[in-house]
């Protein structure tokens, strides 16, 4: 039997500003106009949604499979976003988009729904500093799985045209 690994969830690394409006959090890219923005370093995790729950949501940072098959890291998502469905008794370890750790197992989530993107201020928070509803900026200088889970717009006034 082999020896359990540690926790490891995926995360990709942003630079940017982290603007509030209203009750919304965005993530924008780094203005070179823009002197006055303070920009910082983030990390940026995902979050799978509980089935029944969707404002909850799991950072999986370990997947037990079967018999002493641990899985971390971009294995775990792999498995997770991909083949998850043949194991819906694996158990996923991690922290809740509140910080609380958690486990759970695989069928008690909803992977039909996009994963939450949530923002920390470094690799070793467990709570979110924000969970951004919206990227604005290019997209060929942001991480790929941020572009494919959060709405992204060019500019602060084309994403306020679309929520008012």
């Amino acid at each position: 039997m082999s020896a359990i690994p540690p926790r490891k969830p995926i995360g990709d690394i942003f630079t940017g500003t982290l603007m509030r409006r209203e009750n919304d959090a965005l993530l924008c890219a780094p203005d070179v106009d823009d002197a006055a923005a303070t920009h910082a370093i983030y990390v940026l995790r995902y979050g799978i949604r509980y089935l029944g729950k969707p404002s909850l949501s799991i950072v999986p940072g370990l997947v037990a499979v079967d018999y002493g098959t641990f899985l971390n890291g971009e294995e775990a998502w792999e498995f997770l976003t991909r083949r998850s469905n043949l194991y819906p008794r694996a158990e996923v370890f991690g922290y809740r988009n509140d910080g609380l750790d958690e486990q759970v197992f695989v069928r008690q989530l909803d992977l039909a729904l996009t994963p939450e993107t949530l923002a920390y201020a470094d690799d070793a928070a467990t709570a979110p500093i924000a969970r951004p509803v919206a990227y604005l900026g290019p997209t060929d200088s942001a991480p790929p799985r941020l572009i494919e889970y959060l709405p992204h717009f060019a500019h602060l006034h084309e994403w306020l045209a679309a929520h008012s």
